[in-house]
């Protein structure tokens, strides 16, 4: 479990980037933090790995606050997919890369291929174990920044805007992905984004403007109010607002089978 507990936070000591945020993400829950840009999700997705500590408040894990004591060990369970996943190759190729932090977790020869192994073929990347990382696609890239999370075995997984810089392809692989992490594999997935149609497969949003939480709930339930996300620059996915559309037409609003059909068709996307 992961609790914010009336959190703040300044980058320059003047002006907030959170204020007083408080929320809790249980266990095996797949949260979307969503909001525009200068709105604090991806401070809040710093603060989670301690890249930045609170101005004020807490950053819980299963009510242990993050300190300098601790951040080790918590760091273990925890890891971080950033929104340019060149940011974060360090090896020259794909299996030295995934085996760095390996490494530095001092796990055995191996038990480090075997890692390597069995998680590249997990995210389909174990033909391109000796591909150098320029030579991949965004989505490729992404697939091997994950099996690097899946290999050291982190039980919480944060995407930060990992979507953001992909074609519609490597988008479509990444939500799949993060579909199956969510599902088969039972991690505690936290989506930072501005793509609300990614947000709405998510069990639980989070909505941030200008450094606070707004509004908390389910992606259906959130989505529903317009001006809310109107006034935070956020556009309704395609799927609820066609549902919303025609709902205000009395002649559609009054075909059943119609409206049945755009709400299936809302809750597949």
């Amino acid at each position: 479990m992961i609790e914010f507990k009336n959190v703040s936070f300044s980058y320059n000591k003047k002006e907030e980037a959170l204020s007083d945020v408080s929320f809790v993400i249980h266990d095996h829950e797949w949260v979307s933090i969503i909001g525009h840009n200068g709105s604090g999700k991806s401070t809040i997705a710093k603060l989670m790995v301690g890249l930045i500590e609170a101005s004020k408040g807490f950053v819980c894990y299963d009510n242990e606050a993050l300190s300098e004591d601790n951040i080790n060990r918590i760091r273990r369970k925890v890891g971080i997919v950033f929104q340019n996943p060149d940011n974060q190759f360090v090896g020259f190729n794909v299996k030295y890369d995934i085996a760095f932090g390996l490494e530095n977790y001092q796990v055995e020869r191996e038990k480090m291929v075997e890692l390597i192994d069995e998680y590249t073929k997990k995210v389909d990347m174990n033909e391109y174990l000796d591909r150098e990382p320029q030579t991949l696609s965004g989505g490729q890239k992404q697939r091997v920044a994950i099996a690097g999370i899946l290999a050291l075995n982190c039980d919480i997984i944060i995407l930060d805007e990992a979507t953001s810089m992909l074609d519609p392809e490597g988008t479509e692989e990444i939500i799949e992905l993060i579909k199956e992490l969510h599902t088969k594999y039972n991690k505690t997935v936290i989506t930072i984004t501005h793509d609300l149609n990614l947000a709405q497969l998510s069990d639980r949003v989070i909505v941030m403007r200008g450094g606070n939480k707004i509004a908390d709930g389910e992606p259906s339930e959130i989505f529903k109010d317009r001006e809310m996300l109107k006034s935070s620059n956020l556009d309704m996915p395609f799927a609820l607002r066609a549902y919303d559309e025609a709902s205000k037409i009395t002649k559609l609003a009054n075909d059943k089978k119609l409206m049945e059909a755009l709400w299936e068709y809302h809750l597949k996307k």
